[in-house]
């Protein structure tokens, strides 16, 4: 596997994969810049007016529910729509589905009405949308990560798409084959944005290879292993720069050296 995801990183480049994005505001900076140092090219555009022209142009679709109003939920929906009758895969990121009705109900809608390649989000995220009593505060998971590997399978397989589930150990699951990924440092977990970035860099990997199980693993190991390279920063502020500097300089070479990806039958 860690030789698969690896090959996939000269095809972005090769490609500049174009991944449109309906995200939130208060990350869609650090997504647009996190695609561009990976090599690819990010469009960032919300209105309904457009975005059916806008995704019939790129290579995939991310979808980010974390700052929702009742435009971009209409976005969302035509965006996604016409991504699945153009055979574009879609990408849902369902930041703090759980914590209030509205996210809830625009997360079920999205799940009826398009189908996505790859779902990812933290734990307690990936439980309420399997129907599952998870624990939060705000967005942000209170969750242990036990039983990540049965819940990403189950998911999987009711879902039909990949189930990415991060946190101390990623989960990444076909319904089939399951990866635990053990890449990855405490400080991603204290700087906004870095799951919203994984799922952005999933879209970059996804729009190359359409490969919607190795792209999940590809686009987290590489926030994993860039974390791990910037955590001698200072701080937090340095730590950001020195993470999307790290992502810059991520290629196949790195991959294969510091990838910690094992199959996992839980």
């Amino acid at each position: 596997m860690v030789s698969e995801i690896s090959a996939l990183f000269k095809e972005i480049r090769t490609k500049r994969t174009l991944v449109h994005h309906i995200t939130n505001y208060v990350t869609v900076n650090d997504c647009a810049n996190v695609v561009l140092a990976i090599g690819a090219n990010p469009v960032m555009a919300d209105d309904p007016e457009e975005v059916e022209d806008m995704v019939s142009i790129c290579d995939a679709l991310v979808i980010n529910i974390g700052t929702l109003n009742e435009r971009t939920v209409s976005s969302m929906i035509k965006a996604g729509k016409k991504a699945n009758a153009k055979n574009i895969p879609v990408i849902l990121d369902p930041v703090g589905v759980g914590a209030t009705p509205f996210r809830f109900e625009t997360a079920a809608t999205l799940l009826k009405e398009v189908h996505f390649s790859v779902i990812r989000g933290n734990m307690a995220e990936i439980k309420v949308i399997a129907g599952l009593h998870a624990k939060r505060a705000g967005v942000d998971s209170l969750e242990e990560e036990e039983n990540g590997v049965s819940i990403a399978r189950t998911l999987a397989q009711k879902l039909g798409c990949v189930i990415a589930i991060t946190g101390k150990v990623d989960v990444v699951s076909d319904g089939k084959q399951c990866y635990s990924i053990f890449n990855g440092h405490t400080a991603l977990t204290r700087l906004t944005g870095t799951g919203c970035m994984s799922s952005s860099l999933i879209g970059c990997f996804l729009g190359s290879s359409k490969k919607p199980l190795h792209s999940a693993i590809a686009g987290i190991v590489c926030m994993g292993i860039a974390g791990e390279m910037a955590s001698k920063s200072l701080g937090l502020g340095s730590f950001k720069v020195n993470l999307m500097d790290s992502i810059a300089v991520m290629d196949e070479v790195i991959c294969l050296e510091k990838a910690k990806i094992e199959p996992s039958n839980q």
